[in-house]
């Protein structure tokens, strides 16, 4: 390839990242650039929420619910346009992506590897959620808890 064409491929827009992607990664963008507060970030999750189609909002606030009663020091946050709790390092410990995110059928409720979930050489860390009632929500209280550890 010649050095015309090698700059003009590396300034040419990628295809590798669909509009779903391509729209999370401006939100992530927004997100790094303001410094909120920890009120301002929470708000701004519910309004996130409050945007999300029906079947997803329910999950969410029952979700958000759970978080704030078990880990009430996580720090709620939009993460690529998704609520997110973080930890006092500010990292990622769980987040919730929404079905209508990504035209998905099921939202998915997953850890990052701060949580430190490890059990074993493999384990899981997202869990597909097609709704949150009590059997879920007990199995999402003591993941957390572990996660907290």
């Amino acid at each position: 390839m010649t050095a015309k064409k090698k700059a003009a491929a590396s300034t040419s827009p990628s295809k590798a990242f669909s509009a779903e992607e391509r729209a999370a990664m401006k939100e992530r963008a927004k997100e790094l650039k303001a410094a909120a507060s920890k009120a301002e970030s929470e708000k701004d999750l519910i309004a996130k929420i409050g945007e999300m189609p029906p079947a997803d909002r329910a999950i969410a606030k029952k979700l958000h619910a759970i978080v704030t009663d078990v880990a009430p020091d996580l720090f709620p946050k939009t993460w690529y346009g998704m609520p997110a709790y973080a930890n006092d390092d500010g990292k990622i410990l769980c987040f919730l992506q929404a079905a209508s995110k990504f035209g998905s059928r099921y939202a998915t409720f997953g850890f990052n590897d701060v949580a430190q979930l490890d059990d074993g050489e493999m384990w899981p860390t997202a869990f597909a959620l097609k709704s949150l009632d009590a059997a879920e929500e007990k199995k999402i209280r003591a993941l957390l808890k572990k996660a907290l550890g």
